[in-house]
């Protein structure tokens, strides 16, 4: 595998995004509703466009995944950052076209090192469907400590859905 990088969305990411979202639908649709079969290029602009300006604000930080010659291999970030008790919630997400190749467990080790070292965050978590057995083991093989299943944790696609959590401390 070549290497994985993360780095900030750009504006002149918006194509890029969507030809990756618009790819994997049927992948990613039933646990994330944001990639649905009607995405288009205007949604994928805008979030790519307002990304750069939460970051700023230190309000969530989200990332293009990337491997060789800067391909886009999908998402990933930090959202719903509690400022309070220091944490967030670490998410992820990868094109069909490169998933089982460890890209979205070297996302999830990058995000966690770019927290650690750019936030005060103490705690991130993984908050992923029973169902998506994927996503649980991504969180797994990177190192997060599974702390139990969330009855009606998540709403995906409009019904209710019990929820993994896991959780990646700052290292002591």
């Amino acid at each position: 595998m070549s290497p994985v990088r993360i780095r900030p969305y750009r504006p002149d990411d918006a194509p890029r995004l969507y030809e990756a979202a618009r790819e994997s639908v049927g992948d990613v649709f039933p646990w994330l509703a944001w990639c649905h079969p009607q995405y288009t290029l205007a949604e994928a602009a805008a979030w790519a466009e307002s990304r750069e300006e939460l970051a700023r604000q230190a309000l969530e930080y989200h990332f293009v995944i990337t491997g060789d010659g800067d391909r886009f291999l999908g998402g990933c970030g930090i959202n719903h950052i509690n400022r309070i008790h220091r944490f967030g919630n670490l998410g992820y997400w990868v094109r069909s076209s490169a998933t089982g190749r460890g890209v979205a467990v070297s996302a999830v080790t990058l995000s966690a090192a770019f927290a650690f070292q750019n936030t005060d965050l103490v705690r991130l978590e993984i908050v992923c469907a029973v169902g998506n057995r994927r996503s649980q083991r991504v969180a797994e093989k990177a190192g997060a400590v599974r702390e139990g299943v969330l009855r009606d944790r998540l709403r995906v696609n409009g019904a209710p859905h019990d929820a993994v959590m896991y959780s990646v401390v700052r290292p002591r």
